[in-house]
């Protein structure tokens, strides 16, 4: 299946909240920081400058929406691969 959605994640403005991991825990966990606190992070992802990226089937598009929408601080992104759009 073709990827045709991006995750991008700003770890550095995570809160460790976990409202990611509880939405969609086959994608998001929680993990160390490196300053020692809590902070979510994508399962399978790469670290792309100061993000960390995934690309997504459609199939997992609405989990992971959900997912960034739950978030408080609003640093998950979901970004359209053929367009370029952001959509979240």
């Amino acid at each position: 299946m073709a990827k045709i959605y991006k995750i991008e994640h700003e770890k550095e403005v995570c809160i460790g909240c976990g409202a990611c991991a509880a939405v969609a825990p086959k994608f998001w966990v929680m993990e160390d920081g490196l300053d020692g606190s809590l902070k979510s992070h994508v399962t399978g992802s790469k670290k792309v400058s100061k993000t960390e990226e995934l690309d997504l089937d459609e199939k997992d598009f609405a989990i992971n929406k959900e997912a960034a929408e739950s978030c408080p601080v609003n640093c998950i992104h979901i970004r359209d691969l053929k367009t370029k759009q952001r959509i979240l």
